[in-house]
């Protein structure tokens, strides 16, 4: 008698399932990152105060608190946790990765809040610590009921969408936190690599509207071509460049115009759009089309050295009046932390995106 044949969905699933991606365990060390430099940010005024880093352990309910402030703590660590239990779901039973995510979830909240000890803008309490392992503890549940589906979908569309070279989970990664930058409405339009903020650099050039009409359109014409090419390098052959590039940078400005709408005043959302930000895309995208036609190897390379203009160009840029205005309105209220993780990510991602380029290059 034969045997009864497959169904549909079983085949896909066969198919699918000898896939190997990195993605789920570069996500969870990127967002791990992220949440312990917005635990911990701004780093400054650390000092002892006599108390025990553990004391909030036992400690009152907090005074001060909001149910926006309890959901915050919950909704931050939820992805942590779902990550956390993907990367883990090799470990021998069903519960097993959910609940290893769940005691990382809390610890690494733990250590932070016992860390906060020692900083004076910072309270422990015992109740982030409760929200936080709640986050992680939804997270790694999720993975239970949808986890593996999900990490199906990303091995099949990884498989379709990117170029089969190696790491290339770790350039997508880079693209997403390229992506997370543009959420900083202070910065310039694409512009990273800004470290006079970290070191305590006073900025040498004076402001003038000419000479920061110059500098802001080398910056993006820079960085549109060196983006561009990085995305292209991990596109998949199959899929026409100039679309997947234009879908992409459409993507990169909603995101820039819906965070200096939310985040700054809705009014200001398309103060993005300078005269030296239209110069500049305008004539990065020119410079990008003919730049695509070159071998990859070429293309890798220039996409180092524009990217390494591109930093040097931003740290000699004199600060933005309208920037600052912004940066005083963001800091307000409970996107404080998120300012300062924005600002890291911009800060070092050329200085991330240099090795991988190089690792390309060797590659091609």
């Amino acid at each position: 008698m034969p045997s009864p044949k497959p169904a549909a969905g079983s085949a896909a699933i066969n198919k699918i399932a000898p896939l190997r991606t990195l993605l789920p365990r570069y996500l969870a060390l990127a967002y791990a990152v992220l949440i312990v430099y917005a635990s911990l940010y701004p780093f400054t005024g650390w000092r002892d105060a006599g108390l025990s880093p553990i004391a909030f352990l036992d400690a009152a309910w907090p005074r001060y608190w909001t149910v926006f402030d309890l959901l915050i703590n919950v909704v931050a660590y939820l992805p942590l946790g779902f990550l956390l239990a993907l990367t883990l779901r090799r470990l021998p039973g069903r519960w097993t990765p959910a609940f290893t995510a769940l005691l990382l979830g809390a610890l690494i909240s733990f250590c932070l809040e016992s860390v906060q000890t020692w900083l004076p803008s910072r309270v422990p309490s015992n109740l982030d610590l409760a929200c936080n392992t709640l986050g992680a503890g939804i997270g790694a549940l999720l993975t239970i009921w949808h986890g593996e589906r999900f990490f199906l979908r990303v091995a099949q569309m990884q498989q379709r969408l990117l170029a089969p070279i190696p790491h290339a989970e770790l350039g997508l990664v880079l693209i997403g936190l390229w992506l997370l930058t543009q959420l900083s409405p202070e910065t310039i339009l694409f512009g990273a690599g800004d470290l006079r903020h970290l070191l305590e650099i006073t900025p040498a050039v004076p402001y003038a509207a000419h000479s920061f009409f110059a500098l802001e359109t080398g910056i993006i014409v820079c960085n549109t071509i060196a983006i561009g090419l990085i995305v292209r390098a991990l596109l998949a052959d199959h899929y026409p460049p100039w679309l997947a590039l234009t879908a992409f940078f459409f993507f990169a400005l909603l995101i820039r115009t819906l965070a200096a709408a939310v985040l700054v005043d809705p009014l200001n959302a398309f103060a993005w759009l300078t005269p030296g930000a239209a110069y500049g895309m305008l004539a990065g995208g020119v410079l990008l089309s003919i730049i695509l036609l070159l071998p990859v190897p070429l293309r890798i390379a220039l996409a180092g050295l524009v990217l390494m203009a591109g930093t040097v160009l931003v740290n000699l840029t004199p600060p933005n009046p309208y920037s600052a205005a912004a940066l005083a309105t963001w800091q307000q209220g409970h996107f404080f932390n998120f300012n300062g993780v924005t600002r890291l990510a911009a800060s070092l991602w050329p200085f991330l995106a240099l090795p991988y380029l190089t690792m390309l290059g060797r590659r091609s």
